[in-house]
This record gives structure tokens, C-alpha cells and sequence, in this order.
């Protein structure tokens, strides 16, 4: 009798671990009403048929299993190489969330404190200065004492007062490339914690604490892991990360057996049609993830599939476990879920430890639930989970810019049009 409860128990413990597990075989839902989700189809090829996209792939998750995955169009249009639902993507700033969670991890081992000051591990960011005023002639500037400190917490919420190189406001952009600080955007042959040094001698462009402005803090996140792990940024997100969630996909370096899967980049012409991107347009090549780097941008440098990301987002919708291993304590996750921001910080959506997360207003004026959270990256791609309907979604392209991205937002209404 005491064999036969326990078997059953043993049943039950492993069915659990197999339901938060995902597996690549599409299965139907009865929650979903696929006459309406088919729209998706209708939607994209138009855009590709009229050349405002190359392709994509569109990835859903519902309850723990995948509805829906599915690739459009090319891969490579010159070549008229289709795209395959296992197609890897430059994910660019989707790998903020990464980094997050994986300061997230040494928190919660007692090796960090969310208030704490960053400048205990890079001296350079003690006594940081703000910026007053600012000469375009030749860059330079005149600075005011910050108020205080910066601490993993403005980091992780983008309020530190950290501008971003390449792509920030005017001003900070010449002052960081004047100081020779990259954007982490592309390739890079250089010293990740030299130049985080760097950046700690350079003015803020406002209080720490004092408005939410998206910047090099991931970065900047990524170096102080480095720091305080004694790892790469590398090898810390493999034994860390992606290896406990058999993430097969995701790199810093993507190895030459899979660069096959790699798409190409676009951008897009006068006439709003799409173009090759050119090797040196926007100073990033478009092969960098083939370089072989050290140089681990923590806020820009990894590279993935749809798959390999939903499995990162479900085992956040359940709790920091997946397969059987937990990867960030329940409460942690909690934590790191949790609107971040005061009513002082204008922005119409919250922002929580590592990502936009929507807020009651947004909830009404659009189709996601209050506190789907989500983010995406430079070159297209772009991904949302929402813990009320227990739904991962990911809309996969590799062009900058899209005059035509409201393709999103109608992706977006019919996934949720199609809801039972």
C-alpha cells in the first residue's frame, strides 16, 4: 500500500515537472479559436508580399505548451532561403532580461544588495557627477555633484541617470564617444570593465533615481557579474542559465555549425521597402555574431531563437523552475516582477527589475493584461508574457527601421482576439 501512494505521488511529481517543461511540438488548445489566430498568417504575408518585411517567426506559448510557431517569408531574400521556426536572431536589448535575472541570482546569494552602491565593486562610480552644461563645439561640459550614489536598483530600472552610446540623446552620445565608451550594439575589441571605468568618470545626464532614461546599465550590469561571479559574462549565463534551461541556442559567439540559421539584417529604403543591411551602416556589422568576442555586452551582445526565449520567459511564469531545476527562488521572482517606479517617473507603462511591465492604464487602452512584461530588441524582435493568461508571446524580425512595425500591434489584437 505505502509502494502504491508512493508511485502515485512519484506520478503526479513528475507529471507537474513535465507540465512546465516546454516542448517544441505545436499542440492545439482548446482555449485558442484558430479560425481567428489564422489572421496572423494573413497579416504577415501581406507585409512580406509587399516588401515592408524579409520574414519572421511568431512563437505562442499558452498554459505551458506551444500553440503556435510558425516562420514567414525569408530568411535571406536574395538567396530565397525560407524561414525556418528555428531561425537565430540578433536579439539585441532582449538581452537585458537576461542579465537582469542573473543579477537577480546573486542577489538572492547574499553577493549583491539592490541598494547597494555599485561603486563597492567599480570604484570609478564613487562621487558621480550630473551634467549642467554642455558645448557641441567640441563636447565638452560642466558637471553638478549627484545627490547620491548609483545602486542596482536604478541599474536594473533604467534610473540611474546612464545615457546610452550610439543611440541615446544628442549630448551623451558625443560625450561617450569622445571618451571612446561603446553602445554594445555589434562588435566590440575591447575591455569590458576598462571601459565600464570609463563610463563611471562620465557625467550622468540626470539624479540618480530622479527619471527613468534607457541607457547603458545593462551593460554596466553585465561587467559588475563579471566582477562579482569571477566569470565571463560568457561562461556565467551557460552554467548559470542557459545549460539548466536547455537553452540549445542562445550566444555570445554563435558557433560556425549554426550560422546557416542565422538571418540576414534589413533596413529599408526611401520608398519604405526593405534593403540589405549595408556592413557598415549604423557601425554594426551585421556579422558580428559570428566574430569570435570577449567583449560581452550585457545589455545588447546575445543572439537566439523564438523557442530558446519562451523557454526563458515560461520558467519565469512559473516561479524561477523549469525542468525540474529552480533557477531564481519563487519570492525572487516575485521581486523582480514588481512595479519599480513611483508616480514621480513619467512613463505610461511601470518598469520592474529587467523589463517594461504594463500598467493599469495601458491594460485598458490595449489588448495586454496588467503586468505583462516584456521587452525587444534593436533589430526587430520583440516578446511579452502575461501571468493572468499564462501566455508567451514572441514576434521575431531582424530590421531596423520598420515604418510599417503596427504589424506588432495587429499580431498582438488577433493573439488575444483568438482567446475562448
Amino acid at each position: 500500500m505505502k509502494i502504491t501512494i508512493h508511485l502515485i505521488g512519484l506520478f503526479f511529481i513528475l507529471q507537474n515537472a513535465v507540465s512546465q517543461t516546454l516542448l517544441p511540438t505545436v499542440k492545439s488548445s482548446v482555449d485558442i479559436d484558430y479560425s481567428r489566430l489564422s489572421h496572423i498568417d494573413t497579416i504577415l504575408n501581406q507585409y512580406i508580399a509587399k516588401d515592408w518585411m524579409a520574414g519572421a517567426v511568431v512563437i505562442i506559448v499558452k498554459d505551458n505548451q506551444v500553440v503556435y510557431h510558425k516562420g514567414f517569408g525569408y530568411a535571406d531574400v536574395k538567396g530565397k532561403k525560407a524561414m525556418s521556426s528555428d531561425a537565430i536572431f540578433r536579439i539585441m536589448s532582449q538581452t537585458k532580461a537576461i542579465t537582469s535575472l542573473a543579477i537577480m541570482q546573486l542577489f538572492e546569494q547574499g553577493k549583491l544588495g539592490l541598494d547597494q552602491k555599485i561603486s563597492d565593486f567599480i570604484p570609478e562610480f564613487k562621487n558621480p557627477k550630473v551634467l549642467q552644461d554642455f558645448n557641441p563645439a567640441d563636447s565638452s561640459y560642466t558637471t553638478i555633484p549627484a545627490k547620491r550614489e548609483i545602486t542596482f536598483r536604478d541599474l536594473l530600472t533604467h534610473t540611474s541617470g546612464i545615457d546610452y552610446a550610439g543611440i541615446g540623446s544628442e549630448k551623451m552620445r558625443a560625450i561617450y564617444a569622445k571618451a571612446g565608451v561603446p553602445s554594445g550594439l555589434g562588435h566590440f575589441n575591447e575591455n569590458l570593465l576598462a571601459k565600464m571605468k570609463t563610463l563611471g568618470t562620465l557625467p550622468l545626464v540626470h539624479q540618480p533615481g530622479e527619471k527613468w532614461t534607457y541607457g547603458l546599465n545593462t551593460d554596466l550590469l553585465g561587467c559588475l557579474i563579471e566582477i562579482i561571479s569571477g566569470e565571463t559574462l560568457e561562461a556565467y549565463f551557460r552554467e548559470n542559465i542557459f545549460e539548466p534551461l536547455g537553452m540549445k541556442d542562445t550566444y555570445f559567439n554563435v558557433p560556425e555549425a549554426k550560422a546557416d540559421r542565422l538571418t540576414t539584417v534589413y533596413t529599408e529604403d526611401e520608398n519604405k521597402k526593405i534593403i540589405e543591411w549595408p556592413s557598415t551602416y549604423s557601425n554594426i556589422n551585421p556579422s558580428y555574431p559570428l566574430v569570435k568576442k570577449s567583449y560581452f555586452s550585457g545589455g545588447a551582445g546575445l543572439s537566439s531563437t523564438a523557442y530558446d526565449y519562451a523557454i526563458f520567459l515560461q520558467m519565469l511564469l512559473n516561479g524561477g523552475s523549469y525542468n525540474g531545476k529552480q533557477i531564481l527562488g519563487r519570492r525572487t521572482v516575485e521581486l523582480m516582477l514588481s512595479p519599480q517606479l513611483d508616480n514621480s517617473i513619467k512613463r505610461q507603462d511601470n518598469y520592474c527589475l529587467g523589463f517594461s511591465l504594463t500598467s493599469e492604464r495601458s491594460a485598458n487602452l490595449t489588448m495586454r493584461n496588467e503586468n505583462t512584461f516584456s521587452w525587444g530588441g534593436y533589430l526587430g524582435t520583440t516578446y511579452w508574457a502575461d501571468p493572468k493568461e499564462k501566455l508567451i508571446c514572441l514576434i521575431m524580425t531582424q530590421q531596423n527601421p520598420n515604418s510599417h512595425g503596427d504589424y506588432q500591434d495587429k499580431v498582438t489584437n488577433i493573439i488575444y482576439g483568438s482567446l475562448k
